[in-house]
């Protein structure tokens, strides 16, 4: 197969166990992301990708050519494959240009180095600049173009953005993503931001406590996680108890409908997006969710977080948090009519 493939991954570090059974195929040309919470393994992944550990189980294969297993390894020096720091991992003494074209110093590496600067928006005018002279954007494209000169069949991202401010990390994302999609150079991103990994890889993979949970396409990760703790790792997530009958779970929010499968008392999971408040009394949202009074606000920016008891008697009721847009967030004290725009996820466990 082409691409990079994990089977039955494993590997201890004394008595802990950093990975176990971890199993993934990345497409090749495709984009992968490697999400977890800290101590997950997503380092302990990446190191044994490039070759900087051996796995104490399992193999891993590139293009069809096998690169690690118990028995031995190739070298990652032989790997070809590129990688990227979360800190550039520059040469400061030398210039720009001598850092990308590290390790191949002759004419071709020179015209190469030069081709990478413009790809990657630098501009050649760039080239004589020492690394100190740069800001943080300007330095991991630099590590950007070093990793590409050798035209890596694969590349390693280790938090390459995450010292970046918002606004600049967007855009070399963004920036990044195109350049290696028309290379055609597989990718894996290891990453803490779970929505950076969403917009940037076509696969998401969780990992949480050494074990792969769950993978696919960030989109269906996301809407349909595999259990409570993978929602909430993922966003924020409503998380309410039901009863599941006939594709509709019945539960504080009143009717909302649900792919078919499991019935019987569940846990149900919304996202903040699909809920809708409007007015008491409107005809629109008087619908599944019913009415509810506004206990608390908290504003954060562009959004707000709204506190809501459901149910006639304050006391009594439900309780249910999100976020809206900061413009439509009702005071506090207002009676809202609640409803819920598409389904809800039925949860495994």
């Amino acid at each position: 197969m082409s691409g990079l493939r994990l089977e039955g991954l494993g590997k201890r570090f004394g008595k802990v166990v950093a990975l176990e059974g971890v199993g993934l195929a990345v497409a090749a040309g495709t984009r992968a992301a490697i999400v977890g919470p800290s101590g997950s393994g997503k380092t302990t992944l990446l190191r044994l990708v490039a070759g900087f550990e051996a796995p104490d189980a399992g193999e891993i294969s590139l293009d069809g050519e096998l690169l690690s297993d118990v028995r031995g390894a190739v070298a990652p020096h032989r790997r070809n494959i590129g990688l990227v720091m979360q800190d550039g991992a520059l040469f400061p003494h030398l210039s720009v240009i001598e850092n990308v074209r590290f390790g191949d110093p002759g004419r071709e590496g020179t015209r190469r180095a030069l081709e990478l600067l413009d790809l990657v928006e630098l501009g050649r005018g760039m080239a004589s600049r020492r690394p100190h002279e740069l800001s943080g954007g300007q330095q991991q494209r630099v590590a950007l173009a070093r990793a590409l000169l050798r035209r890596p069949r694969l590349m390693l991202l280790d938090e390459p953005f995450s010292a970046l401010d918002a606004g600049l990390r967007e855009q070399l994302r963004r920036v990044t993503a195109g350049i290696l999609g028309r290379a055609g150079i597989t990718t894996i991103l290891v990453t803490h931001d779970q929505a950076e990994a969403m917009e940037f890889a076509d696969q998401i993979a969780v990992l949480r406590g050494g074990v792969l949970r769950q993978a696919g396409p960030p989109r269906e990760v996301y809407l349909a996680p595999i259990d409570r703790e993978t929602a909430e790792f993922l966003g924020e997530a409503i998380i309410l108890d039901a009863v599941v009958a006939d594709g509709v779970a019945r539960c504080s929010l009143g009717r909302v409908p649900v792919a078919a499968g499991r019935e019987g008392p569940a846990s149900i999971m919304l996202r903040p997006e699909q809920m809708v408040l409007r007015e008491a009394g409107s005809a629109a949202g008087d619908g599944a969710g019913g009415l509810a009074r506004v206990v608390g606000t908290s504003f954060a920016g562009p959004l707000t977080r709204v506190e809501l008891r459901l149910g006639e008697a304050e006391a009594d009721g439900s309780a249910l948090a999100f976020r809206v847009p900061a413009p439509l967030a009702p005071p506090v004290g207002s009676t809202v009519a609640v409803s819920v725009v598409g389904g809800a996820h039925v949860l495994a466990g």
